[in-house]
């Protein structure tokens, strides 16, 4: 029943709530006087002639002041000793008043000592009234909350600074409860912070189950992605669920609040750390300049343009053939050419590379010093089953905005590359290949352009990523789905690639093809698995058929490889950057080349698929297109 009136009371507007609590400290004014006197004469009495004054006047001089200190605006359910020192306060303010007239100046018939206790008993009755109101409703307002979902037990790995102010906001929060903590500082382990004990991260396991914990939270901002990894590996055994705050760099001018909890990337799951990026390589190209990019609004295409605008180039030109995607970008790059104080000029343009009587328009009007060409369509089996779109798009379209750099001046022309172009079994990765051929031809053949191209694997939350599809059917309850069990991709944050091709492109003198450090392959079978555990589920197969979530292998797509290479050779060159090599692939003469070209595009105007791959293994000899991938693209 007390429960009951408790939601009857949490639900009623809140000016209703006002006037309840208006009602009731009217109430203990009157009875504060009634028991003023009791204490003085030892009886209760019915007040009579100028005694009414007392009553009167203790309505008409407390209600001002509380209604004045604001009293009546805080919430009751969460006062405190805030609240308790802010009544005190009143009651003193209140209290003088009170004792003034009927203490020092005095009233007939009324014991001048009632001028000093009433207010000492109207303070002890509002007082209590507020701190039982807290009790009463808070601890309602707890229960309705875990009726609706129990708090997580919860295990905070890291006692530093992230760590200990995580936990205050989790002090009020009705989602979790933090229990303890775990931290790799030995001067720490067995110490109580805010009540909590701090645990050493051997047993790990145990100690999870010992505490029941639901969830694990990461507050490891600066820890290397290294130890971070070791981490995570040591948590895979437990049922908890594992999430984890962003980086210190991101931390950096706020505080720590629960809102910063995020679930798991894959980008924690890489076991090395992002170079820090050289300055000099960055602004090279950008500061003070023109620059434009095509494909902007793109995963990688849009990144670039968030780094370029931090570089503070003169101009930026974005380039695409989305409405929305550039809209989007171009919106961003707004708000938050605002938040830098940004002096860039930002102008998005619609259009295609493939329209070169557009993109000549573009370049004549704007003459750009730096060219980021990120415009491709990269979806290897989308791309399988509209091979000739892709070969206008990849191929043809590259060329369109390579000439015309030429033509126009423009000083460095970076093309973004994918390792799907070394050793292709599809269309995407053929064209890709052909594309980087066409910058190697140009600047062989002399050009006051520096052409070159950036090679690099998949990046992290990019359009089509494996990451946010097996998020969705994790949280769906399964099957994720896998093409094959031993198939492997390299990874990479879409950031780091962002800067990684600016800087190559720093560097480039013409016609050089740049590989990019990814560091170890991921296996894709393992990262699912990862993936379910570290979401505190388990693996439903036959060593455990009752577990949550079943990894099932769909086979591999059309022309899909079940390794990516970087290198087409064997024989990288450093550059000055540790993540960032050189590679050595041949070329085509750029006057062979160019009719090798045009007898493809001959072929592309037949529209005769067969013909078309065959074309284009004759360029790019490594192509080999794999049966599959043609039954699919004929049938397309």
């Amino acid at each position: 029943m007390i429960t009951g009136l408790a939601s009857t009371v949490l639900s009623m507007p809140r000016s209703s709530k006002r006037v309840v609590a208006l009602a009731i400290d009217m109430l203990l004014c009157v009875l504060s006087v009634v028991f003023a006197y009791w204490l003085r004469l030892g009886a209760l009495v019915w007040p009579t002639d100028w005694q009414w004054f007392s009553y009167a006047a203790a309505l008409v001089l407390a209600l001002p002041f509380f209604i004045t200190f604001g009293l009546y605006r805080a919430i009751f359910r969460y006062a405190g000793w805030g609240a308790l020192r802010t009544i005190a306060r009143v009651c003193v303010g209140y209290g003088i008043c009170y004792c003034i007239v009927f203490t020092i100046v005095g009233i007939p018939g009324v014991p001048r000592s009632i001028g000093i206790l009433q207010p000492i008993l109207l303070f002890l009755a509002v007082g209590s009234s507020r701190a039982w109101a807290h009790y009463w409703l808070g601890g309602a307002y707890q229960k309705l909350l875990k009726q609706e979902r129990m708090r997580h037990r919860v295990l905070i790995y890291g006692a530093g600074s992230a760590g200990r102010q995580l936990a205050a906001g989790l002090a009020n929060s009705p989602d979790m409860e933090a229990i303890a903590f775990v931290d790799d500082d030995k001067t720490l382990q067995g110490s109580v912070l805010n009540g909590r004990r701090i645990y050493a991260p051997q047993n790990l396991v145990r100690l999870i189950e010992k505490l029941r914990i639901d969830d694990v939270l990461l507050a490891i901002p600066s820890t290397s992605r290294q130890r971070r990894n070791e981490i995570i590996d040591a948590l895979r055994m437990t049922s908890a669920s594992i999430r984890t705050l962003p980086g210190i760099t991101d931390l950096a001018h706020g505080r720590v609040t629960v809102n910063d909890l995020r679930e798991l990337d894959v980008e924690d799951l890489l076991g090395r750390d992002a170079v820090p990026p050289n300055q000099l390589l960055l602004s090279k190209s950008i500061h003070g300049k023109t620059v434009l990019v095509t494909g902007a609004g793109g995963s990688i295409g849009s990144e670039l343009c968030r780094q370029i605008l931090a570089l503070q180039p003169e101009c930026l030109i974005v380039v695409d053939h989305s409405e929305f995607n550039l809209y989007s970008i171009d919106q961003d790059l707004q708000n938050r050419k605002a938040d830098l104080k940004s002096t860039t000029h930002i102008h998005a343009l619609l259009g295609s590379v493939k329209d070169e009587a557009r993109m000549d328009e573009i370049l004549q009007q704007w003459k750009p010093r730096t060219i980021y060409h990120a415009a491709a369509y990269k979806h290897v089996p989308l791309v399988e089953g509209n091979a000739t779109e892709g070969v206008r798009n990849n191929v043809f379209g590259t060329r369109i905005m390579a000439e015309l750099a030429e033509k126009h001046g423009v000083t460095d022309f970076v093309l973004i590359s994918t390792d799907k172009a070394v050793r292709p079994t599809n269309v995407m990765g053929a064209t890709k290949r052909l594309a980087e051929m066409i910058l190697q031809a140009m600047a062989a053949k002399g050009s006051e352009t520096r052409f070159s191209m950036v090679r690099f694997g998949n990046v992290l939350g990019s359009s089509g990523s494996v990451v946010p599809l097996f998020r969705q059917q994790i949280a769906r309850g399964g099957p994720v789905t896998v093409t094959h069990k031993d198939i492997t991709r390299y990874f990479m944050t879409i950031p780091e690639a962002a800067q990684l091709v600016i800087q190559a492109g720093a560097m480039a003198h013409g016609g050089e093809v740049f590989v990019l450090d990814m560091g170890e392959p991921v296996k894709i079978h393992d990262l699912a698995r990862r993936m379910i555990e570290l979401s505190g589920l388990s693996v439903r197969d036959d060593d455990n058929p009752a577990g949550d979530v079943e990894i099932n292998v769909v086979g591999l797509r059309p022309a899909e490889k079940l390794y990516e290479e970087l290198l087409i050779g064997n024989n990288p060159e450093p550059t000055s950057h540790p993540r960032i090599m050189k590679a050595h692939d041949g070329h085509l003469p750029h006057a062979t080349l160019i009719a090798k070209l045009a007898e493809f595009a001959a072929v592309i105007e037949q529209g005769d698929q067969k013909l078309l791959r065959e074309k284009l293994n004759e360029i790019v000899p490594e192509y080999f297109a794999t049966g599959d991938a043609g039954a699919a693209s004929a049938n397309a």
